[in-house]
């Protein structure tokens, strides 16, 4: 799918459309509970292997990783991750915000030395989202829609920047099923703007298959 970046450049988002959508808004819920139910039995034998991966490489840490997250309107939630780093991996982030790969408010870093040899793996293949099928179930998030931010991005936000908090935030977007790491923060927003103004079910649809897809082919993640 190919965005033309005038096609998106303008974008205003109206919120209150947004929550006046009820028809999709339900169908939208019933989808990500139903999915993400399935998807945590259907997925339990990995989760396993996953976690005992994680505590033979590092016993100290713990299996799953949790953070707070901004989601629609600025709502903060825990949102749940396997964890792909060591331990005090949170301790060691300012000593490397000065290594930032992506301009603006988000932080991304090819070789972060915190990442374990088991983390690297189950990034490339995005499994280490994977228990945000959790955060959907609990209705904190949804299947599709833009990456939740940190407390500390959301505060470098423009207003502009802070229409992509106008919906739900999801497991997976079009920006993390076409483009994901090549660009920088603001081609993320763009897409981002782009979703909420596109969104429907087939469209939602179709940001799955593709994340599917690169499940089983890579596009960047790391």
């Amino acid at each position: 799918m190919e965005l033309k970046e005038q096609e998106i450049k303008l974008i205003k988002i109206d919120a209150n459309y947004q929550q006046r959508r009820y028809g999709y808004r339900f169908v939208k819920r019933v989808f990500d509970f139903i999915a993400s139910l399935l998807g945590l039995i259907i997925l339990s034998p990995l989760f396993l292997i996953i976690a005992i991966a994680i505590k033979v490489e590092d016993p100290k840490g713990s299996v799953f990783y949790s953070q707070i997250r901004l989601g629609q309107g600025e709502s903060p939630f825990k949102m749940y991750k396997f964890r792909s780093m060591v331990s005090n991996a949170d301790e060691l982030l300012e000593q490397l915000l000065k290594d930032n790969e992506i301009n603006g408010a988000m932080f991304k870093m090819q070789d972060d030395p915190r990442i374990t040899k088991t983390g690297k793996f189950i990034r490339k293949y995005s499994i280490d989202e994977l228990p945000q099928l959790l955060n959907v179930l609990l209705g904190s998030m949804s299947l599709v829609g833009p990456r939740p931010p940190l407390p500390r991005e959301v505060a470098e936000y423009t207003d502009y920047d802070k229409q992509r908090l106008a919906v739900k935030p999801g497991c997976t977007g079009l920006w993390q099923a076409t483009v994901r790491n090549s660009v920088g923060f603001e081609e993320m927003v763009k897409l981002d703007l782009t979703y909420i103004s596109r969104c429907s079910a087939s469209f939602d649809l179709y940001i799955l298959f593709k994340t599917v897809v690169i499940m089983f082919k890579p596009n960047g993640a790391y």
